[in-house]
């Protein structure tokens, strides 16, 4: 299972936000490419970076500084948030990022997905971003009522390979992951699953691991020190 972790950006800064909530931002760095290259150093082998802004506004906002992040690490950069159409991903996989996520973009307009994953096959990835068991889109700010495994069977039919799924309510709260959710996804679905949310120690990557978990995406653990990265790349 790899072992990825996470740079949130708003306003040029890196940053992360207790269960999606922009109000409650706490700031870990004024430099996004130092913290890269710092979890690099590490040994991270890929880095998940994830415009707030974007996600939120709906068109890519922190676009120079993603871009001097994919050109200066060495290892894969995945990127989300305000990725809207098919120009702003060739924008992206062209200035060095090696998979995009869509999130929004896949609920409002699954030909759009169709259209990516026929263009650019297993550098797409599917977000689902739920609270509940439901979809929650436009920077996690609005709920739909459309159930995570169903969607995730749609986009896989439209030639999604690969997700992240995250339980809103858990994400940045070190509390757990939604283990059940999880399970039940991976088994609904058949397909690679990368974590999100929640995690806060190594047992708990343990446990996603023997759940069948691609990956796992390490955000608030790591910068608050809750779990150790270079002893978690070990595990």
């Amino acid at each position: 299972m790899e072992i990825i972790p996470a740079i949130d950006i708003r306003g040029g800064r890196c940053v992360r936000l207790f269960q999606g909530d922009y109000a409650q931002e706490t700031v870990y760095s004024d430099n996004p490419l130092a913290v890269a290259l710092k979890w690099q150093s590490l040994g991270a082998p890929r880095l998940h970076i994830v415009d707030l802004d974007g996600a939120r506004d709906g068109e890519m906002v922190n676009f120079s500084i993603i871009s001097e992040i994919a050109q200066s690490a060495v290892v894969p950069v995945q990127l989300g948030g305000g990725v809207r159409d098919v120009e702003s991903i060739r924008k992206l996989l062209n200035a060095g990022v090696d998979r995009v996520v869509l999130g929004t973009a896949a609920v409002e307009n699954p030909e759009l997905v169709r259209e990516a994953c026929r263009n650019f096959g297993e550098s797409i990835i599917v977000s689902l971003d739920c609270r509940d068991g439901k979809m929650a889109v436009k920077g996690w700010q609005e709920a739909t009522d459309l159930p995570t495994i169903v969607f995730a069977r749609q986009m896989m039919e439209l030639g999604v390979k690969r997700f992240v799924f995250t339980d809103i309510a858990r994400d940045g709260t070190l509390t757990e992951p939604n283990f059940t959710a999880l399970y039940e996804l991976i088994h609904a679905i058949k397909a690679p699953v990368i974590a999100s949310g929640g995690i806060a120690n190594l047992s708990h990557l343990k446990i996603l691991k023997l759940l069948g978990a691609s990956a796992a995406i390490l955000g608030k653990s790591i910068y608050t020190g809750a779990i150790d990265l270079r002893e978690a790349l070990s595990q």
